[in-house]
């Protein structure tokens, strides 16, 4: 895992440009993301579960669960949505550029093939591409 970091810092260049909220979402999905997680899970709820005998009823037992576990799946959809929306917009950014070197490389072939300069357009066109020049 600290290669996949190291080489997370070396694409950003000058360093971590993410706000705090941002950094802890990345951390926060980092973890989540992978089976400790899942076995904090269980080991939670076999707690919760030993625990019947400390309650005075069995609603408030249940009610304990599902205060719990409402109040953390709210909290982990808005971070988790958090995090597929900022992937989703790193993918669209690196398609963006591979379509542009795309269409500025057949461009400049263009004088060569008439097919080519109808390729070029048509590229520009679906991916929103503006002519520079």
């Amino acid at each position: 895992m600290g290669e996949r970091n190291e080489a997370v810092k070396s694409r950003r260049g000058d360093g971590d440009r993410r706000n705090q909220f941002e950094r802890f979402v990345t951390a926060v999905n980092d973890r989540v993301s992978r089976a400790p997680f899942f076995f904090v899970i269980v080991a939670a709820l076999v707690l919760w579960a030993a625990s019947f005998p400390l309650w005075s009823s069995s609603t408030k037992w249940e009610l304990a669960l599902h205060t719990g576990s409402s109040v953390l799946s709210l909290l982990l959809l808005v971070l988790l949505e958090n995090a597929g929306r900022r992937n989703n917009e790193a993918e669209h950014e690196k398609l963006n550029v591979i379509a542009e070197a795309l269409s500025d490389l057949m461009e400049s072939r263009a004088a060569e093939d008439a097919d080519l300069h109808d390729s070029v357009t048509r590229l520009r066109d679906a991916v929103g591409l503006e002519k520079e020049h």
